[in-house]
C-alpha cells in the first residue's frame, strides 16, 4: 500500500510541470508607446480587454492573456520587444501602438520572423505593404485604422474643397510617417490643381521658441492654412507657438489624427482652442453619437463595468485607439475560432493569418460589421490587409471637455 502511494505521488509530481504547463496562458503582446503617448496605449489596451473579456479570456479550448510593453516611441526598444516575442512559445500575435516609425524600422524584421501584427492606429502607408524578393516571406501585418496612402486625400479635399482654402501649406514631422503623408498630400494637390504648395519638416522634441519662428515663416509664404502631421507633443508646442502670433496671423490647422493620441485636449484647453480652428481626422464611429446603436451602448456599458472610471464617453480618451483595437480584437477572435489553434505556435500564427484573410463570417464592430475585410496580399492587391477604407475616415474637432465630436460628411 505504501509503496503504490509513493508510486503515485511520484507520478503527480512528473506530471506537474506538464499540468502547469498546459495551464500557462497564450500571449497577446501589446507593444505600444505609454510614456509619450500614454493616452493612445491606455486606450489600445481598454479595447482589446474589453473585447477579451467577453470571452472570458478563453480561446478555441485556450486561455488568453495580454503582455504590455512600452517602447516609448523608440524603434529599437520595439525591435527588443519583438526579439521578446519570438522567443516566447506561448505569444500569438503582436498590437502596436500609434507610432508608425517603429513598425517602418522594423518590418523587414517583422515579416521574415513572422510575427503576427495587429496594427488599431499606426497609419503610414507602407506598414500593410511590405514586399520581399523572397517569395516564401509572407505579410504579416494587418491593419484596422486610418491608411496614409488615402488619409492624405481625405485632408486636403476637406481643406480645400469643403473649407476653401486656397494655399495649403504642409507642416510636416520628420520621420517616415509625414514622408508617406507628404506623397499622397502632394498627389491629392496635383489632382485638384494645387501643385505648388510649399512644406517645411521638424523634427520630434521641438521648442515653441524654434515652432514660432516656422509658423511665422509660412506666414509670410502666403499660406491660408496649414496641414499638420504630429503627434500631440509637438501638436502642443506648434499650437501654443500660434497662439502667441498676432491674432491676424493665426492660421487654421487641419491635422492627421496623431494629436488626439496624448494630452492635447487637456494642455491646450476649451478657451485656447476656440481661439484656433482647428480639425483632424478620425474614423466614422464616436461613443458620443451612439443614441441608436444598442451594440455600441452595450460594448460601452461592459467597458464601464471593467473601467469604472469611465463615468461618460467623454471620459474615454484617445478613443479611437479604444475603437479601433476593440474591433480588430474581434476580427483576431473570430479568426482563431474560424481556424483552432493546436499549442504550435509556428503552425497558428500562420493558420491565423490565413484565416484572417479569408474570414468567412461577418464581424459585428463599432465602425460597422465586417464582411472579409482582409483578403490575400499582393502587388496586384495592395489594400488587402488593411480593414477600413475611404469611405470610413471623416474630420472631427475638440468639444468643450475635450471630446472628439465627429464632423457631419
Amino acid at each position: 500500500m505504501k509503496k503504490s502511494y509513493l508510486l503515485l505521488l511520484f507520478k503527480c509530481l512528473l506530471l506537474m510541470p506538464l499540468a502547469q504547463a498546459q495551464d500557462t496562458p497564450l500571449l497577446i503582446y501589446l507593444d505600444a508607446d505609454r510614456s509619450h503617448a500614454r493616452e493612445s496605449g491606455i486606450a489600445i489596451e481598454r479595447g482589446i480587454r474589453t473585447a477579451l473579456d467577453e470571452i472570458n479570456y478563453t480561446l478555441a479550448g485556450h486561455r488568453i492573456a495580454l503582455k504590455i510593453l512600452d517602447h516609448r516611441g523608440n524603434s529599437r526598444r520595439s525591435h527588443l520587444h519583438l526579439k521578446q516575442f519570438i522567443a516566447d512559445p506561448k505569444a500569438l500575435a503582436v498590437f502596436c501602438g500609434l507610432h508608425s516609425p517603429p513598425l517602418l524600422a522594423n518590418l523587414q524584421f517583422i515579416n521574415e520572423n513572422e510575427i503576427l501584427m495587429l496594427d488599431p492606429w499606426a497609419a503610414a502607408g507602407p506598414i500593410t505593404r511590405y514586399q520581399s524578393d523572397k517569395p516564401t516571406v509572407k505579410n504579416f501585418v494587418f491593419r484596422l485604422s486610418i491608411d496614409d496612402s488615402k488619409a492624405g486625400t481625405v485632408l486636403i479635399h476637406h481643406a480645400i474643397k469643403r473649407n476653401r482654402h486656397k494655399q495649403p501649406h504642409l507642416l510636416l514631422e520628420k520621420t517616415g510617417w509625414g514622408r508617406s503623408n507628404h506623397r499622397t498630400m502632394l498627389t491629392a494637390l496635383q489632382q485638384l490643381d494645387k501643385p505648388k504648395s510649399q512644406v517645411t519638416w521638424f523634427d520630434w522634441g521641438i521648442r515653441k521658441t524654434a515652432a514660432k519662428i516656422v509658423l511665422r515663416e509660412i506666414v509670410q509664404t502666403g499660406a491660408d492654412v496649414i496641414m499638420l502631421v504630429a503627434n500631440a507633443p509637438e501638436a502642443k508646442v506648434f499650437v501654443k507657438a500660434m497662439l502667441e502670433l498676432a491674432p491676424a496671423q493665426r492660421l487654421p490647422i487641419v491635422s492627421h489624427w496623431g494629436l488626439t493620441g496624448g494630452d492635447f485636449p487637456q494642455v491646450i484647453n476649451a478657451d485656447m482652442r476656440s481661439q484656433l480652428g482647428l480639425e483632424f481626422i478620425q474614423t466614422s464611429f464616436s461613443f458620443l453619437q451612439m443614441d441608436n446603436n444598442p451594440f455600441a451602448q452595450q460594448v460601452f456599458q461592459h467597458a464601464q463595468s471593467l473601467f469604472p472610471e469611465l463615468k461618460t464617453p467623454a471620459d474615454l480618451k484617445a478613443a479611437t485607439g479604444f475603437i479601433h483595437a476593440y474591433d480588430l480584437t474581434r476580427l483576431f477572435i473570430k479568426a482563431v475560432e474560424q481556424t483552432g489553434l493546436t499549442g504550435d505556435k509556428q503552425k497558428d500564427k500562420n493558420a491565423i493569418r490565413l484565416a484572417l484573410e479569408n474570414l468567412q463570417q461577418p464581424v459585428q464592430g463599432l465602425l460597422k460589421t465586417y464582411h472579409q475585410p482582409f483578403s490575400t496580399f499582393s502587388a496586384n492587391n495592395p489594400d488587402a490587409h488593411e480593414a477600413l477604407g475611404i469611405n470610413d475616415f471623416v474630420l472631427g474637432h475638440y468639444g468643450r471637455w475635450g471630446e472628439v465630436i465627429l464632423l457631419p460628411e
